[in-house]
């Protein structure tokens, strides 16, 4: 792989009553408006005649639905969602989940909610940076993963340091670099004085209140009801209905088995296909980062539409302040030497909807990706050795991608009308505040 190639680089739901004809439980009708993708469109905002498209207001203020369906319907082509006995599913809990997942004043200076990272209009991932920002412009080194189908992850985070989700969300929340939270103390006193809570813990966990184990279990359930299966290649592949995709779809998928070998990783089962193997691999995309084979002098950057300007790369990292450039990925969890640059391997289904691409965000279209592996990655010692040169020709190419289109979720626009729906939560008057009535006991 040479380094010039970086260079370049209905609301409706119907339950089926016939298993035979129909091997999901649920399918849903398209929203006849399309939320996924940036609400301010800049699709054409390299010219300078550059006229806007962004989706009105109006037509983005959301619908609420009933997500718990989606955790106990089994969807085409998805596995039914294995609930922990500890935190059993309900309403009450994803509800409360959902309303933390998006308020702000979750973080150290009440600007950033786990929203505005897994922003549910870009496939709950971020569509508009590499990486992730926290509080105060902080910079991260990796990039923000989708949590759609995040339920059937047996490791989460891009190196696997976690295992649960309920355990998950804390790490955000205290993280330096994202919501900048002083500790569990601080956060769990803060919810108690944010006026409205209290009853809110107590309908989704009677009479145990509001404690690090509770907040962990609703954002977790919250979570775990975002599920997004029954696509056209589910319709398709399972539902043996021969019309729902195209021939070019059909070949490449061929590929996506064959040549490309892509299943490798991405696994497809017989009754189901999550696309992913739970584990890590080295594509050598970290190797080829810790050992400075992707710098550049300068980077293009877009003032306006048809405005660009180069900036050195020197300027661009004197105001990041995750100055650690070296992620050797699951190395610095388990500190092996042979887990140097492994990386977990993502799920693929509604990959359209989730770029950028790679643990670090370095590659913007599916094109980029594919042609990565075409060319077999990066060489180095510890590279998979599923990693090889394809040889796709450009046809080949192409039905891989409509293949990998295929495979957004039918309910999609429900679980983003659903999430646009959901007030943020905002600093008021009545909350604890240095600048308010109530603080958070230090004036007292």
């Amino acid at each position: 792989m040479s380094e010039k190639f970086f260079e370049t680089k209905k609301l409706k739901i119907f339950v089926f009553l016939i298993p035979l004809l129909f091997l999901s439980k649920i399918s849903a009708e398209e929203e006849s408006i399309n939320l996924s993708g940036p609400g301010d469109n800049k699709e054409g905002y390299d010219s300078s005649s550059y006229v806007t498209n962004s989706l009105s207001l109006e037509h983005r203020k959301g619908k609420k639905a009933d997500l718990i369906k989606y955790v106990t319907i089994k969807q085409l082509g998805l596995p039914l969602v294995k609930v922990p006995d500890s935190n059993p599913i309900s309403r009450e809990k994803i509800e409360l989940g959902k309303k933390l997942f998006f308020d702000r004043r979750l973080s150290l200076n009440n600007t950033v909610s786990c929203g505005m990272c897994h922003v549910p209009e870009q496939g709950f991932t971020n569509n508009e940076i590499k990486t992730a920002v926290g509080v105060e412009g902080r910079s991260n080194l990796r990039n923000t993963p989708t949590l759609i189908n995040i339920a059937f992850s047996k490791f989460l985070f891009h190196d696997a340091r976690e295992y649960s989700l309920e355990n998950q969300v804390w790490q955000p929340v205290l993280a330096h670099t994202e919501m900048a939270m002083p500790s569990f103390g601080f956060t769990i006193r803060k919810l108690e004085l944010i006026p409205g809570y209290k009853e809110l813990f107590d309908k989704a966990f009677p009479g145990q209140g509001i404690n690090m184990e509770n907040f962990g279990k609703a954002i977790a359930s919250y979570e775990r009801s975002l599920i997004s299966g029954n696509s056209k290649f589910d319709k398709w592949y399972y539902g043996k209905d021969e019309s729902a995709v195209n021939e070019k779809v059909k070949k490449g998928f061929d590929i996506f088995m064959g040549k490309g070998n892509c299943s490798g990783c991405h696994n497809v089962g017989i009754k189901s296909a999550l696309f992913f193997d739970d584990k890590l691999h080295n594509t050598g995309i970290g190797y080829a980062e810790s050992m400075g084979l992707l710098k550049n002098k300068k980077t293009r950057v877009q003032l306006a539409p048809g405005e660009y300007v180069d900036v050195d790369d020197n300027i661009i990292k004197s105001v990041n302040q995750q100055k650690k450039m070296n992620d050797l990925g699951l190395y610095t969890i388990t500190e092996n030497p042979s887990h140097r640059w492994l990386f977990k391997t993502p799920g693929l289904r509604n990959i359209s909807l989730t770029a950028p691409y790679m643990h670090n965000g370095i590659f913007s279209s599916l094109d980029e990706v594919i042609d990565f592996y075409n060319e077999g990655g990066f060489q180095n010692e510890l590279l998979s050795p599923m990693i090889k040169k394809l040889n796709l020709s450009l046809n080949e190419k192409n039905n891989l991608k409509l293949f990998l289109e295929a495979l957004v979720g039918e309910n999609i626009n429900i679980l983003i009308a659903d999430a646009i729906s959901t007030p943020v939560g905002d600093l008021t008057k009545e909350d604890p505040n240095w600048a308010n009535n109530t603080d958070m006991g230090y004036n007292k």
